[in-house]
């Protein structure tokens, strides 16, 4: 299976339609991929709070439309990244939108993990109730977004859902990245299952962003991982290493906790 994980800067200046534009070629040019993945945000940036009401969009709005024909030109499935959506019966989402090959909607998820603490993302917009998989012909996929990452309950309860892949678009800081590529291998490792995050690069809203896109595999190892500036970073993998590595270290047959109900009870 070929992925291709597209890091690009969200620069100041460029209009959202116009980076609308550029990314839907950007998609187009990965025809032969199986699965494109895009970072979080990259409408707004991240990190620009002031901007997410006023660039805010409709579930099926103008980068759905977008994203779902560059999906369909380019024959891929495509994970177009997030977007801040506006339910119009309901406050803001930071949301993450699957396209198949044919440009119809596999999946939509809402990040349940807002960053911001008692600021930005996490009192602009509402948090997800949802885990999200996604069933591809070579894998099944698991929904996950940048602050995500540090929760790993999410990513065992995607796992008990048939997840082998874990995706994580991002708009990570360059302060922390160290996190960034620990955590990654982490989640890799504790659920025997490979992991694709897509960052962002330059700079948004005055915070530099860490880049260096990754793809784990189910043992840790790093099979590929991007710089620091705008890049495609492709990569070939096998899936059924999933089932090879359970089978072959059958760790996560011994769990005792987080089980219904647990096995002394």
């Amino acid at each position: 299976m070929r992925a291709s994980l597209i890091q690009i800067a969200v620069e100041e200046g460029e209009s959202v339609e116009s980076r609308r534009r550029r990314v839907a070629s950007l998609v187009r040019e990965q025809a032969g991929a199986d699965l494109v993945v895009l970072p979080e945000l990259w409408t707004t940036g991240a990190f620009a709070y002031q901007e997410f009401g006023s660039e805010a969009e409709p579930l099926e709005g103008p980068t759905y439309e977008a994203m779902a024909k560059a999906a369909s030109d380019a024959g891929v499935w495509l994970h177009a990244g997030s977007i801040p959506e506006r339910d119009p019966e309901g406050p803001l989402y930071n949301t993450s939108l699957v396209f198949s090959p044919s440009g119809d909607l596999a999946a939509a998820y809402r990040k349940i993990h807002r960053f911001g603490f008692d600021k930005g993302e996490a009192v602009l917009m509402g948090a997800g109730r949802e885990l999200v998989t996604v069933r591809l012909p070579e894998t099944t996929l698991g929904l996950a977004t940048c602050y995500d990452l540090r929760f790993p309950e999410l990513f065992r309860g995607l796992v008990d859902a048939g997840a082998a892949t874990l995706v994580v678009p991002a708009g990570w800081p360059e302060r922390r990245r160290a996190h960034w590529t620990l955590l990654a291998q982490a989640r890799a490792v504790e659920n025997q299952a490979f992991v694709l995050a897509c960052g962002t690069a330059g700079t948004h809203a005055g915070v530099p962003q860490a880049g260096h896109s990754i793809v784990v595999d189910p043992w840790g190892e790093v099979l590929a991982q991007a710089g620091a500036d705008e890049e495609i970073l492709t990569v070939d993998f096998d899936p059924a290493k999933v089932a090879a590595t359970r089978e072959q270290f059958p760790a996560l047959k011994d769990r005792m906790l987080g089980l219904e109900p647990p096995r002394w009870a």
